[in-house]
């Protein structure tokens, strides 16, 4: 049974457009391999940050829609974590 979930991710500003894309299609590459579906890719740009991360003020935010087995986020979750230029992310349930 798949649930949906919404993962927002903030990215380093430093960060070229290029290696933006290439980490938002590994994310979206990974949902797609272990049996989930993207719905939406929701680009939200460059945003001030309430308090500093890593000594930014400034971040850019993704955020994405998938359907997915349980098991795949943690797998995702995962892969954030190892992935250089990610600052922070936050996964939810959405409600069916």
């Amino acid at each position: 049974m798949a649930n949906n979930y919404e993962t927002l991710v903030l990215l380093s500003p430093e960060l070229a457009e290029e290696d933006r894309k290439s980490i938002l299609d590994t994310l979206t590459g990974i949902v797609d391999r272990d049996g989930g579906k993207m719905v939406e890719t929701d680009d939200w740009g460059m945003r001030q940050l309430a308090y500093p991360v890593q000594k930014q003020t400034r971040g850019y935010y993704v955020r994405l829609v998938f359907e997915a087995p349980g098991a795949l986020v943690a797998e995702l979750e995962r892969n954030i974590r190892i992935t250089d230029g990610i600052f922070k992310f936050m996964t939810v349930k959405l409600a069916a």
